[in-house]
């Protein structure tokens, strides 16, 4: 099925990346979309099965080098794939890009080299899946400062806490915990990252109920009680956990931009065939109307600004010049003008809009997440803010 977004997205991308994206929604319509509103209606997370089919078709090893046993892919694939499953459900596309973007990336960016040739191989096949632990039931937007605190002792180090919000936890072999370790620091100090293992007997997961966006995506609490680790168990360096953090969310951010745009993107192709099949007034399509053709024409042009940007921006990543500004300000503009829409989508459609085989509420709700993900856009605003004052850039707040 030809989207509008292919139409702009084929003259940004190589031929063959295209083809992959191509690929990609092959699968999703062929294998996703025909199950979603079961999984839906049963609450049910993505099925093991299916999970096991992305492995399949390589896109957990997307950005794994081939020396890994990954396919040696970049950001720009990555998101691709994003846009290419998440235009029917963005918690099916979040489970592989969460898995690479939160989970592969910081190992890729700050693993020593035991540690990427003991996980990337398993991580790349989807045999294990590495969840990144940040968000805690005290701290959301001060992730600088985890109130899961990592002590020093004998040979290694004992974590104590609990972390929350976090995808993927259900199906993780690992998560990567930012922990305190240093409260006395400069700011920018005074964590670190750790792997550890989720079947450590002092490790405990619960899915966290009542959830209603991201339907098909694990979201579990994990907590920490005196966990023992050694040495060789941090992730870069002792009380550089913060860059860690930073440095992945950089990749994320614009990961999620995408996912916010899949979902623009398919509430244009449902409202403009919708606009010219409902027919009312002496039936006539509703698609005549003006108040109709405003709706469609303003998905149409934030689909296609949003997706040139977004691109631009990878293309930047990949090359290693990318700011975290600009990240921030791509993930604001992209979930919010989205979250803009999608109502008016919905109104324009009426009643049928509500109805969850229609489709339109779900990405609706899962816009949500795009809003508030990867550092909530309120907190991002003034990260975005910063270069723009320098003089004062300390005092934002």
């Amino acid at each position: 099925m030809r989207r509008r977004m292919d139409a702009y997205l084929e003259p940004l991308v190589e031929p063959e990346r295209f083809a992959f994206y191509q690929a990609v929604c092959e699968f999703a319509d062929n294998e996703i979309a025909p199950e979603l509103l079961t999984w839906e209606r049963q609450h049910c997370l993505l099925p093991e099965k299916v999970i096991r089919a992305i492995a399949d078709l390589g896109l957990f090893g997307l950005t794994v080098a081939e020396e890994y046993g990954g396919q040696g892919g970049t950001q720009m694939d990555l998101v691709l794939m994003g846009l290419a499953l998440g235009y029917h459900s963005q918690s099916v596309a979040i489970t592989p890009g969460a898995a690479a973007s939160l989970g592969i990336k910081p190992l890729q960016l700050c693993g020593g080299e035991d540690q990427k040739r003991a996980h990337l191989p398993d991580l790349a096949a989807g045999k294990r899946m590495f969840v990144f632990g940040l968000s805690e039931p005290g701290r959301g937007s001060d992730a600088a400062n985890p109130e899961v605190r990592a002590t020093r002792i004998a040979g290694g180090w004992r974590l104590q806490g609990e972390k929350c919000w976090s995808t993927n936890a259900k199906w993780a072999s690992h998560i990567i915990v930012h922990a305190m370790t240093n409260p006395e620091g400069p700011r920018g100090h005074r964590s670190t990252c750790f792997i550890v293992p989720m079947d450590d007997p002092h490790v405990h997961y619960q899915e966290m109920h009542g959830k209603q966006v991201w339907m098909q995506s694990s979201t579990g609490s994990i907590v920490l009680d005196q966990v023992e680790l050694k040495d060789d168990a941090v992730l870069g360096t002792e009380h550089d956990g913060f860059r860690v953090m930073a440095t992945t969310l950089n990749g994320g951010r614009l990961f999620i931009a995408g996912l916010a745009l899949a979902s623009l993107a398919y509430a244009l192709d449902r409202c403009c065939t919708y606009a010219q099949e409902r027919r009312q007034f002496a039936d006539q399509p509703i698609g005549r109307f003006q108040r109709v053709q405003d709706v469609i024409l303003d998905m149409d042009i934030a689909l296609e600004q949003g997706l040139t940007w977004l691109l631009h921006l990878v293309r930047q990543y990949d090359a290693g010049t990318l700011h975290r500004e600009a990240a921030a300000k791509v993930k604001i503009e992209c979930s919010r003008r989205a979250s803009e829409l999608l109502p008016l989508a919905m109104e324009m459609c009426g009643g049928v809009a509500c109805l969850d085989e229609f489709g339109l509420v779900r990405h609706w709700r899962d816009l949500f997440v795009c809003r508030v993900g990867e550092g909530s856009n309120f907190v991002l605003k003034t990260l975005a803010t910063r270069p723009l004052m320098p003089h004062i850039q300390d005092m934002l707040q």
